[in-house]
């Protein structure tokens, strides 16, 4: 059975209960999407509705002084690892933008596996004032020689994509990159798309063993792309982009090889269950849909350790397409309503105070987001 922090943090709500004489209060600590843990506290009374919305504010506020606080201290990352990573798993996991991303024109969220000794699988996202280009990426190789790689090739499209590089181009400069130290004995697989939020136009580039598969409505398909070379492999390759186009209510699944090629005696996961568990959790934000997934192979393996690496993306597409309002930013991330609400938050500090909670703390989260 679910634990009630476990509720609110796959669930995204604020649950309250009896306790003792007073009252638990359990709010999703959350930063646009990106989800920290979640915030317990014991009040002395049940809160009204006007209190219960501040205090999922504190807790917001809460979640930005942990994301600003972890870049000078390991505290949280120490209180999240009941045991020790792989040296190439940490080189992945630092490597990583934000986990999960919740705008009003999309939604995204990623992770790998195995968490604590994950080697050349990882993925990168970034959005643009009215784009979203994804990368994920399999290393060939194992340990930190495969986690090395990824970081080379990761932080080449990065470089590329920041000098404002269209998506061929960064295909080429990173595989320039990865032969430039390997000379085709290592390479990467990689599938990199841009997605442009105004349109819903994808343009898309296979190289190598990362899938694409769309779920829409009731259907679910795997997006057949010309495949061409993997990173690094032949020098001076050149890239040529696809086109797919989405429309609102459309899901994208990116998988990597570890996930649909996973075997268990003669039975393959890609046609014994794959399909039907990416249609089931179409309902899901893309964070509970990538777990389930991930949750559904390790049930499919019967709890065995993964033999490849797994990296799971889910994008989904939520705003109309080609409107005015889209063509002029609306569908883009808006800024968090942090400044106005931390207003809120110092100017009601009666009802805080009555209630026990920790006033100076939630104040400190809003004058240092």
């Amino acid at each position: 059975m679910a634990t009630l922090e476990g509720r609110v943090f796959c669930d995204q709500v604020c649950i309250q209960q009896p306790l003792d004489h007073e009252v638990a209060l359990v709010l999703p600590m959350t930063v646009r999407g990106d989800r920290s843990g979640v915030l317990w506290l014991r009040l002395p009374e049940a809160p009204d509705e006007e209190v219960r919305e501040e205090l999922a504010v504190a807790a917001e506020l809460v979640a930005h002084a942990i994301v600003l606080a972890e870049v000078a201290t390991d505290r949280y990352q120490r209180a999240r690892r009941p045991q020790r990573l792989t040296l190439a798993a940490e080189i992945q996991w630092q490597l990583l933008p934000v986990r999960s991303v919740a705008c009003a024109s999309y939604r995204l969220a990623g992770q790998l596996e195995p968490a604590y000794a994950v080697r050349g699988d990882n993925f990168d996202w970034a959005q643009d004032l009215d784009s979203l280009t994804v990368a994920v990426t399999n290393g060939m190789g194992e340990s930190t020689t495969a986690a090395a790689l990824t970081t080379l090739a990761i932080t080449a499209l990065r470089n590329a994509r920041r000098s404002g590089a269209n998506l061929a181009t960064q295909a080429a400069l990173a595989d320039q990159a990865v032969w430039a130290h390997h000379a085709g004995t290592q390479h990467i697989s990689t599938l990199l798309m841009r997605i442009d939020l105004a349109t819903g136009d994808v343009r898309v580039i296979d190289a190598g063993s990362p899938r694409l598969w769309l779920v829409r409505e009731n259907s679910v398909e795997r997006v057949e792309l010309e495949a061409q070379l993997p990173l690094g492999l032949v020098d001076g390759t050149e890239y040529e982009e696809q086109h797919l186009q989405l429309e609102p209510g459309d899901r994208l699944f990116v998988l990597t090889d570890g996930i649909y090629d996973a075997v268990l005696a003669d039975r393959h996961y890609s046609t014994a269950s794959l399909r039907r568990t990416l249609q089931a959790g179409r309902g899901l934000p893309p964070t509970e849909a990538v777990r389930s997934l991930l949750s559904d192979l390790r049930a499919f393996l019967q709890d065995s350790d993964l033999d490849d690496d797994a990296v799971a993306v889910r994008i989904d597409c939520l705003a109309e397409t080609s409107s005015p309002q889209r063509r002029s930013g609306a569908g883009s991330c808006s800024e968090p309503r942090i400044a106005c609400r931390g207003r809120l938050i110092r100017s009601r500090t009666t009802k805080f105070r009555k209630l026990g909670v920790l006033r100076e703390f939630a104040c400190h989260a809003a004058s240092n987001r």
